[in-house]
């Protein structure tokens, strides 16, 4: 959920939120689905439907609301006016809207953070896979920074280059 309140960046947030492990296109995949459905639908005939188990329906529907394009009353789910906008939209202003929800989730701002204040504003992946850990202790840095990597780059907030391992402010966010 979008949190109203201001993260400062010299120290990390207590108790981070976990990022679902679903790619972006999975994400915009649900909101154009349900769009298809009048913007609303039971959780469980969505999972029919997707022909998705229950939890892997969940994870990208956790992640849909995490960006703020969903909500979850009931046993619905249902598009928020943001996830009709972004389903409306051409690919670069899709970019700019996950790009403003992206930086309000806390392990995104850390991370931004954490860039910002080096000097090249960019860090090998081992220093990004420490940065994780302590941002998010109980979670599998591996696995957060796949989804970190798959949603900044999609936005074009965060780069990642393979070959030399290094993780880098795509722009000025």
């Amino acid at each position: 959920m979008p949190n109203s309140s201001s993260e400062s960046n010299d120290k990390p947030p207590s108790a981070l939120q976990p990022l679902p492990q679903i790619g972006i296109s999975e994400i915009l995949g649900l909101v154009e689905l349900l769009i298809s459905k009048g913007g609303r639908e039971d959780i469980y005939k969505l999972a029919n439907e997707l022909q998705m188990e229950l939890g892997d329906t969940l994870t990208v529907i956790r992640a849909a609301e995490l960006l703020g394009l969903v909500n979850t009353p009931g046993g619905d789910v249902v598009n928020e006016p943001l996830g009709e906008k972004v389903s409306k939209s051409k690919i670069n202003a899709r970019k700019a809207i996950i790009k403003e929800q992206l930086v309000k989730i806390p392990v995104f701002a850390g991370v931004l953070g954490f860039l910002q204040e080096k000097e090249d504003h960019q860090a090998t992946r081992d220093q990004l896979l420490e940065k994780l850990a302590e941002l998010i202790p109980n979670e599998n840095s591996e696995q957060t920074f796949s989804t970190l990597v798959n949603w900044g780059r999609y936005a074009e907030l965060f780069g990642y280059n393979d070959d030399s391992q290094t993780f880098y402010l795509d722009s000025n966010p």
